[in-house]
């Protein structure tokens, strides 16, 4: 192999080892099987949600998570691989709603694992984070938590002074 070969090689490691390293969450599936459509919409949908994927040889995998320092995950990167992870720590679950939707869809996609925060995460962790609604899925539930006593004392407040006699009429 010619060393201008091993270089580009090198760089391709390097970059994708440099987006590793600041992922939040990486999942690594088997997507063989789903036709060119559905790839791309589930890309679309990816990447629509600051969700990357990458399909990258299993050899240049294992390299790129030694660089990043990612341990555990060597017994994923075998048969067909692709790597879906985000860099955005606001909403680490969106990656596995979205594989999980698509897994259930179809059934030829597979998780075969990946990393949540820096800690191994197994098929059945995945898809338990994948049933945790997203961050404005919880803030509306916090919100109608929040409102829900608020809105009693009011219907309260509004009972009593609908219940309450009008002290101008019976003046006269």
């Amino acid at each position: 192999m010619s060393k201008a070969t091993i270089a580009a090689k090198e760089k391709i490691v390097d970059a994708f080892a440099e987006e590793l390293k600041s992922a939040k969450a990486i999942l690594v599936i088997n997507y063989l099987g789903l036709t060119v459509e559905e790839v791309t919409n589930m890309r679309k949908e990816l990447r629509d949600n600051d969700v990357k994927m990458k399909v990258i040889k299993n050899t240049y995998l294992r390299r790129a998570a030694v660089k990043a320092g990612i341990e555990g995950l060597d017994d994923t990167f075998v048969g067909p691989t692709a790597v879906i992870y985000t860099d955005n720590a606001d909403d680490v679950t969106e990656p596995a709603r979205i594989v999980s939707k698509y897994e259930d869809d179809f059934d030829v996609i597979e998780i075969k694992g990946g990393m949540l925060e820096g800690k191994l995460t197994s098929k059945d962790e995945i898809k338990e984070l994948a049933a945790i609604p997203g961050r404005e899925g919880l803030l509306s539930m916090l919100v109608s938590c929040l409102q829900d006593p608020i809105r009693k004392v009011a219907y309260a407040v509004k009972a009593v002074a609908d219940a309450k006699p009008d002290d101008e009429g019976s003046a006269e």
